[in-house]
């Protein structure tokens, strides 16, 4: 008989955390092994318990999902990451993907998809809820025709361009550069009107084509 694959659960609701146990408990082949209440805490407790899978939302308090998806798969590789979160805007769903996430599930999901979801995770596979996935192929398969931009990006929003296609939030950004969010989200609105581009997603997609990033690259900056 194969081994329950062992999850982490990592939500700041606390009726959201009971729910998704009393759900897994409820059905052969799963064990939680453990909770979180925010990124750092969920961070932490990967070091501790060693999940197979963590279900991870993204948006918590203190460290967020994105930085805690780049902590745990820098220390952590073979652990793997599902998103389940109730937002699908694009710059959250790319980021969460090139920060390490397998997986990325809405909170609508009905109890059997999210089940299939983190067996396919556990096994190393992708599992996009079909609203993400129709959004990345759409974001790669159709680029953004843009005009050349009239003013060069300085230095400062090339740093910022580079963090941004590895993932990292605004709030990581600002840590890392030792700016204010403020100044952080200043700088990306910039680059945004500079290059002529709509979005975060946009952005990033940019910096890989013209080479500051590259789709290997797990965080820039690491």
């Amino acid at each position: 008989m194969a081994e329950p694959i062992r999850i982490l659960i990592a939500d700041d609701h606390e009726i959201v955390r009971k729910g998704l146990r009393a759900l897994l408990e409820s059905e052969p082949g799963y064990t939680v092994v453990g909770e979180a209440a925010d990124g750092e805490a969920a961070v932490h407790q990967v070091r501790l318990l060693r999940p197979d899978v963590v279900l991870l939302d993204l948006v918590m308090p203190g460290v967020d999902g994105i930085e805690a998806i780049q902590q745990i798969g820098r220390e952590h590789p073979a652990v793997h990451i599902l998103v389940l979160t109730s937002f699908s805007s694009d710059d959250q769903v790319y980021a969460a993907i090139k920060a390490g996430a397998l997986g990325y599930l809405l909170k609508d999901s009905s109890p059997q998809e999210l089940l299939l979801a983190i067996q396919a995770v556990h096994r190393g596979k992708a599992a996009l809820d079909p609203q993400v996935a129709l959004k990345l192929v759409r974001e790669l398969r159709d680029p953004p025709d843009l005009p050349p931009a009239e003013d060069p990006l300085t230095e400062r929003e090339v740093e910022v361009l580079k963090l941004l296609a590895g993932g990292l939030s605004n709030q990581a950004i600002a840590a890392r550069l030792y700016l204010s969010e403020r100044t952080v989200g200043n700088y990306v609105s910039s680059i945004l009107a500079k290059l002529h581009l709509a979005n975060r997603t946009q952005a990033a997609l940019y910096a890989l084509q013209e080479g500051y990033a590259r789709l290997e690259d797990r965080g820039a900056g690491e």
